[in-house]
C-alpha cells in the first residue's frame, strides 16, 4: 500500500491514496479540514463499521443504518497520543438481536478491524452498542 501527502499552504495538506482518492488534512486544529488525529479516529470508526455491517448482512440481518460515535482521550503533553478510544455502534434494522450485534462488534474488535487492532497496541480501545429496531 502506498500514499502521498502534499503540502498546499499554511498547515493544510492533501493526502492521496494509491487508488487515487484525495482527502484534505489540516494541522491547525481542524480549521479547514480534519486534523491527522481526527482522520485516525474516523479511520477506526470506518473500518469497524464496515466489519459490523458486513458481518450482520452475511448473517442475513436487515441492516438499515449503522453509525459509530467515537469518543477519545489524548495525552495533554506532546506527543498527544490517544490514551482511550470508545467506539459506540448504533445499529438500526429489522429483527436485529443483541447477541448478533454484540458478536459482530466483538469480531470486528478482536479479529477484523486492522485499524482498531493496530491502535489497540498502545491505546485502550473499548466498544459499546445499541440497537434501534425498525420492525
Amino acid at each position: 500500500m502506498q500514499a502521498r501527502v502534499k503540502w498546499v499552504e499554511g498547515l493544510t495538506f492533501i493526502g492521496e491514496s494509491a487508488s487515487g482518492h484525495q482527502v484534505v488534512m489540516d494541522g491547525n486544529s481542524g480549521d479547514k479540514a480534519p486534523s491527522p488525529m481526527e482522520m485516525v479516529l474516523m479511520a477506526a470508526g470506518g473500518c469497524s463499521a464496515i466489519d459490523v455491517v458486513s458481518i450482520l448482512q452475511k448473517g442475513r440481518y436487515s441492516v438499515i443504518d449503522c453509525e459509530v460515535r467515537l469518543t477519545s482521550e489524548r495525552r495533554s503533553e506532546a506527543p498527544r497520543l490517544f490514551t482511550h478510544i470508545n467506539l459506540h455502534f448504533i445499529v438500526q434494522g429489522k429483527g436485529l438481536t443483541d447477541k448478533a450485534v454484540a458478536r459482530a462488534v466483538s469480531l470486528s474488535a478482536e479479529k477484523y478491524c486492522s485499524v482498531a487492532l493496530m491502535l489497540e497496541k498502545t491505546v485502550n480501545v473499548t466498544h459499546s452498542h445499541e440497537i434501534h429496531d425498525a420492525g
